[in-house]
């Protein structure tokens, strides 16, 4: 398989665990009137989404260093799909959370599997200009998300957005037993999980990176998990926010462009990272004064356009130090930041509160970049 057509898949599966929480997002809502349970409640889907994701990118992060990156890509997209039809025969809401929680855990091999697959093939600066056509990329992923979620609620209620990820969930199994790769060494080191565990718990610079990666993606998904009640609230039909969701990804789209130009001119990552922290400490300080109004969501336009400029250059530098245990070594760094996602968005969801969550977010993503060490460049 050339590059090209290589990429196009691991795109498409790096997409889909973000497609398949932003597409869950409009039908919080409905979820909330079918179970009668309140916008707390309902906004937890999602904290306990990312709690089991963490477990499930552990599992499949270790898996694809002992069978393999294919067999394990294989596996957990069926477990997706099982878990979603669950999801579609379940009554009650903790039925529902509980089919969460297993669709989580296999949604996580397109995240964990999929970057150790792309370290694989590629090395360096290589590396970097892959992860920031990944971040154009995923920028469609929020527009496609809340798009097709608010279209399929209107039409179908939540079970049209389930119905909907079975579907996709399939497809893209089918493609990956078609098309995917093994990248794994023939005869790859044996790694010790703990030992590997001692040397990242003690490297500052895997926690930064961990802290980075949760301070953008919660300001990112508290827009998605408290945004449905916020217009709600406002009295606006909930079709505008998925609407919203095309605005945001010309945000996140230019945030990902612009970092790969600026990687092109000579720009350093922490200069970077450093610059979409001031820009999300804007974005969340609009958001704040607007929260009365939809104009809101103009400020939030910086916040996902600071998510496009950052997320790129922490995920390419942040296993440098890693390459011989890749699987291992990005299982437990994804536990380590899904864990602070999941976390900060059930704190996000109980206090309903988006503009000072984003502000809280980008002010830790600031205070990260100071004297940072070797932790990033």
């Amino acid at each position: 398989m050339n590059n090209r057509h290589f990429l196009w898949l691991a795109i498409s599966l790096l997409m889909f665990p973000q497609i398949a929480q932003t597409l869950y997002s409009p039908a919080l809502g409905d979820i909330g009137r079918v179970f009668n349970v309140g916008p707390q409640a309902a906004a937890q889907t999602l904290s306990v989404y990312f709690l089991a994701f963490a477990v499930g990118v552990v599992v499949w992060g270790r898996l694809c260093d002992r069978i393999g990156r294919r067999p394990a890509m294989l596996a957990g997209l069926a477990i997706y799909a099982i878990a979603t039809l669950l999801g579609l025969r379940v009554s009650s809401f903790n039925g529902l959370l509980l089919a969460q929680m297993l669709a989580a855990f296999g949604a996580a091999v397109g995240s964990v599997v999929t970057q150790t697959v792309l370290r694989d093939r590629f090395k360096g600066a290589e590396l970097a200009q892959v992860f920031s056509l990944v971040g154009i990329a995923l920028a469609a992923s929020p527009a496609i998300g809340l798009f097709s979620g608010a279209g399929l609620v209107q039409a179908f209620g939540y079970r049209g957005v389930l119905g909907a990820l079975l579907l996709l969930a399939t497809l893209l199994w089918l493609w990956s037993v078609y098309a995917l790769p093994e990248t794994r060494a023939e005869q790859p080191p044996h790694v010790c999980l703990f030992e590997t565990s001692g040397r990242m718990l003690r490297d500052p610079g895997i926690w930064r990176s961990a802290l980075w990666i949760a301070s953008f993606n919660v300001a990112l998904f508290s827009y998605y998990s408290l945004g449905p009640f916020m217009f709600q609230r406002l009295g606006v039909d909930a079709s505008v926010f998925g609407y919203s969701g095309v605005i945001l990804a010309l945000g996140s789209g230019f945030g990902a462009w612009l970092n790969r130009r600026l990687l092109t001119g000579g720009f350093k990552a922490l200069q970077l990272i450093r610059l979409a922290g001031g820009i999300a400490l804007l974005g969340g300080v609009g958001v704040w004064s607007l929260q009365g109004s939809v104009a809101f969501v103009l400020p939030m336009l910086l916040v996902v356009l600071a998510f496009g400029l950052a997320i790129p250059n922490i995920l390419g530098a942040a296993l440098a130090h890693y390459a011989d245990r890749l699987g291992t070594a990005g299982a437990l760094l994804g536990l380590m930041y899904y864990l602070l996602i999941g976390a900060g968005l059930m704190l996000a969801g109980w206090f309903q509160a988006l503009g000072e969550t984003l502000i809280a977010c980008s002010t830790v993503a600031l205070l990260l970049t100071i004297k940072p060490g070797k932790a990033i460049v």
